[in-house]
Order: structure tokens, then C-alpha cells, then sequence
């Protein structure tokens, strides 16, 4: 699963930074040097905010995380704060930080806490999805519609799960490609083409929009 994660410091060059790092690992990074802007994007699907606390203009990280976790509760958020005070702290988790990590600090600490929230945070996932009409219990592999089972092919379960984690993202074929047959091949992206029409023939009520020249996003 592709990790979004947004990071709102209004240092350029501390963001550059840790972006070119957060980037190396893997992780898909969005930089905004002010709360104004970051403000406008609170709605977002995202997995993981960096909150600096202290940002110029009218909104603070105090001010972002409210609306984040009104917007996107499930998403989680890390303060990032100079000042190493315990009131910083008490008043992040108090607002539904998962963590705080103190200015200055390294890149890798800042990764390490990353992959720790994400590791709990995908724990708690769900293992039973409800789409349309459709019940997707991811555990057993089993799939439901009306009380009738669906039969899936493993690389075609595994599409429609990519699909699932990544609602409302645009897959690209070579995103797609890598997760459901992995690095090692070397055929034609057409493949998911291919997988993708027996998926929407074994379950047509997939809303799956084709981005033409692109790759998908399942609605």
C-alpha cells in the first residue's frame, strides 16, 4: 500500500530535506510551508500529517489538527515543535496527535516514528469491508453479495484489496503492476487491463474509474 503522508513546516530548507528522505523510503510526500494552504487540504485522504506547531499566518498546527481530525479522523498526525515543552505535548495528544517529536531531530528518528504509527495504525484496520453492496472479509478472503459467495482469483482479490486501501487514489498501471505481480516482472502492463475487466465482471458494482493515460481509481 502507498503510504500520503503531508508535512506542513514553513522551514524550506528543513522541508526539502526531510522530503527527499521521506521519499527515499518509499513514502508519496506533499510540502506545504504554511497553514493557509494546508488548511484547504485538511479533506484529504491522507495516511500521516507533520504538523510543525509554530507556522506564520493565521493558522497554527493547533489549528490544523482540529480540522484534520474533524475531516479525516482516521488520519495521524505527528507535532513537530522547537520548543521541547511538556504543555506542546499534553495539548497535541489532548487533540489527537500521535506523536511529538521535538525540533531539532534527525531524519531517520523522524522515519523510525513514522513506521511506528503506521504499524499500529494498520493493525487496527478493519479485516471486514463494506462496498456497495458487496462484504469483503480480507482475512478469510471470502466475498459476499446478498448472501451470495463470490469466487476470486488470488491476483484479482489482491487488485480489488489495493483498490480498497487506496479508495479514491489514482493507481497508476505501474503502481498496480509492482504491487499485484511484483518487481520481478517484466511482461506488459496490460495485464492489469486484463485482470481488471474479469474483476468488474465478477463484481460489476465496482465503481473503477479509468484515467486515461494514467492508470485507475476505484469510486
Amino acid at each position: 500500500m502507498d503510504v500520503k503522508i503531508y508535512f506542513v513546516e514553513d522551514e524550506q530548507d528543513l522541508s526539502e530535506i526531510i522530503r527527499k528522505y521521506l521519499e527515499k523510503e518509499g513514502f508519496s510526500v506533499r510540502v506545504f510551508l504554511n497553514g493557509e494552504d494546508a488548511m484547504k487540504h485538511v479533506g484529504d485522504n491522507v495516511d500521516l500529517w507533520i504538523l510543525d506547531i509554530m507556522l506564520p499566518g493565521e493558522y497554527s498546527g493547533y489549528d490544523l489538527i482540529k480540522e484534520i481530525k474533524e475531516k479525516n479522523p482516521n488520519a495521524a498526525v505527528i507535532f513537530a515543535s522547537a520548543r521541547d515543552h511538556e504543555l506542546d505535548k499534553i495539548q497535541g495528544l489532548e487533540l489527537g496527535s500521535d506523536d511529538y517529536i521535538a525540533k531539532p531531530y534527525s531524519p531517520r528518528e523522524l522515519i523510525l516514528r513514522i513506521k511506528a504509527i503506521l504499524k499500529r495504525t494498520k493493525k487496527s484496520s478493519p479485516t471486514i469491508y463494506q462496498y456497495e453492496d458487496y462484504e469483503i472479509n480480507i482475512e478469510k478472503r471470502i466475498i459476499t453479495h446478498h448472501g451470495r459467495s463470490i469466487d476470486l482469483t488470488n491476483k484479482e482479490f489482491e487488485l480489488l484489496f489495493y483498490f480498497l486501501e487506496n479508495k479514491h487514489r489514482p493507481l497508476e498501471r505501474d503502481q498496480i503492476l509492482k504491487h499485484v505481480w511484483g518487481d520481478d516482472y517484466f511482461g506488459s502492463d496490460r495485464v492489469v487491463d486484463d485482470l481488471l475487466r474479469r474483476l468488474r465482471k465478477k463484481m460489476p458494482e465496482l465503481k473503477v474509474e479509468t484515467i486515461y493515460g494514467y492508470g485507475y481509481r476505484l469510486l
